[in-house]
């Protein structure tokens, strides 16, 4: 979603979590330039003020510049990034961590092939009603006209979106492509400037794919600096493993130990099992198999609770709405327990105070289960 989106969604869902759990918050302002844009929170919370700025860092563009392909390359990508999947283990591997997710992987595949079937079948209707030469032209027509429209369609779809968001990732078997890399730098020197401010907090957050990237920012900030009192690390409805677990990712399996084995930094991961688009309650740094045992400090892992958390109607509100549920870790919860993403992102408590002394769900996942378990770069 484009940055003014999640502001939208944060004054909206900020408003409504306020007035639910009793205490003010209220945003204003917001401006963009290049890969940054903010927006300004001030809340009132047990009689503290608190001010924050929220930044965010834009990278959907690139993402986006990569759906730009013809449709006959999208189909040859849908193919190389399966065989990809399959053939290196990993498909099979996160289907045996949790079956959801993959499933909701296999969802743009299934939807692209029945297009074209569909579109086959209209094509040959017609061929064969008109006949001959002219009756197979038009009919070889009517079927590309079809992938055309559903192509053009695809908000109401979402799968060449979920397509190229999956092979985004993958195109060089699970290593950062070059082009995020150079934007990586940027968003760590901004991460740097802000942690020689004078702020209480920096708390780099990451959701979905961006909890991918949130763990590799903080891992580069580190590399930077070893002193980083004041950072830490957010990650909602991650789907790490989608990455992780691929043959060439040994720099996020890198970065994900690495993070694993500081103490000073709080790494706090949200999930649910209610949402089938992430891989709830499993630890990205266990399942990846790069889990030093006698360093590990995080993450800690908490489940979100929606059978708790949320009343009946919202949940079945948004029982078919995959996506909606999805972000529900950015919005308003009915009865918030111990998470709730505005008092964490904009309260007067610090992420490494409020869970202190909170540790990992008795039911996390910390089998390993990815085939490719290396943190060096490797041939073949």
């Amino acid at each position: 979603m484009p940055p003014r989106r999640y502001r939208e969604l944060y004054r909206v869902e900020g408003k409504k979590q306020a007035e639910i759990s009793g205490y003010e918050l209220s945003i204003k302002g917001s401006t963009g330039q290049n890969e940054r844009y903010h927006w300004m929170v001030s809340t009132q919370i047990d009689g503290a003020k608190t001010d924050t700025r929220i930044e965010f860092l834009r990278w959907n563009d690139i993402v986006f510049d990569s759906m730009r392909n013809s449709i006959p390359q999208t189909y040859w990508l849908l193919l190389k990034t399966l065989w990809l999947y399959v053939s290196s283990g990993t498909l099979g591997a996160l289907g045996r961590l949790r079956r959801a997710p993959i499933l909701a992987a296999m969802y743009p595949v299934v939807v692209l092939v029945g297009q074209v079937a569909f579109s086959v079948f209209l094509g040959k209707v017609l061929a064969e009603y008109i006949g001959g030469v002219v009756g197979l032209s038009l009919g070889v027509g009517l079927f590309y006209l079809m992938l055309v429209l559903f192509r053009r369609f695809d908000k109401h779809f979402f799968a060449y979106y979920l397509l190229h968001d999956f092979a985004f990732w993958a195109q060089d078997e699970g290593a950062m492509p070059e082009v995020l890399g150079n934007r990586v730098s940027k968003f760590c020197d901004r991460i740097c400037e802000a942690l020689d401010s004078d702020v209480d907090e920096v708390l780099i957050i990451g959701h979905s794919s961006g909890a991918h990237l949130a763990v590799v920012l903080a891992a580069e900030v580190l590399r930077r600096r070893d002193d980083a009192p004041t950072l830490a690390l957010l990650t909602l409805g991650q789907a790490i493993p989608v990455t992780s677990f691929l043959p060439a990712a040994w720099d996020l399996r890198r970065d994900l130990q690495q993070i694993s084995m500081r103490e000073d930094i709080k790494w706090l991961d949200v999930s649910a099992p209610g949402d089938g688009a992430c891989f709830a309650l499993s630890d990205p740094v266990s399942v990846s198999g790069v889990a030093l045992s006698a360093r590990k400090y995080g993450p800690t892992v908490i489940s979100a609770a929606f059978s708790q958390t949320l009343s009946a109607e919202s949940r079945s509100g948004t029982r078919w709405r995959f996506l909606r549920r999805h972000i529900q870790y950015l919005c308003a919860f009915d009865y918030p327990v111990e998470y709730d993403y505005f008092k964490i992102t904009a309260g007067p408590v610090s992420l490494k105070a409020r869970f202190a002394h909170r540790s990992s769900t008795a039911s996390v996942i910390e089998k390993v289960y990815s085939p490719h378990t290396s943190v060096e770069v490797t041939d073949g």
